[in-house]
């Protein structure tokens, strides 16, 4: 990944036995949520839960995702994940992610997500101003 984008969010988390398949290991599709989970936090940091983000008539959809996968997590891991705005676009925005290891040192996962912005019909909108600004 190019470098990461300077206003960041970091978000612990300790992998729980439920997140993990029988070899011991964090389920690939667990990643997602820790992205989803990351992204509400990086939003919450900076003054602003989603909830108010929809109560404001915005909804950011995701339009796609990906995530590439470096090293397993395992159950009790302690486990960092990583949060920046790394594109605006007219009606979207892109998230990106990196999931390190306690120390941060070890890349465990990195990836991003594409969210549309739509009213509460589902139709495509311009990013408000203030949303912008909030994630500035």
């Amino acid at each position: 990944m190019a470098v990461f984008p300077v206003n960041d969010t970091w978000l612990a988390h300790r992998v729980s036995y439920g997140e993990t398949d029988m070899m011991g290991l964090v389920y690939y599709a667990e990643y997602l949520h820790y992205f989803e989970r990351a992204r509400s936090e990086c939003i919450r940091s900076r003054g602003m839960s989603y909830a108010v983000v929809e109560e404001r008539g915005v909804m950011l959809p995701v339009r796609e995702a990906r995530c590439r996968y470096r090293s397993p997590a395992r159950f009790d891991d302690l486990v960092w994940i990583r949060t920046g705005i790394s594109e605006w676009g007219r009606a979207s925005l892109t998230f990106v992610y990196e999931i390190r290891d306690e120390g941060r040192e070890r890349l465990l996962a990195d990836g991003m997500t594409q969210h549309a912005c739509v009213n509460r019909e589902g139709r495509p909108v311009p990013v408000p101003a203030w949303l912008r600004e909030l994630m500035g």
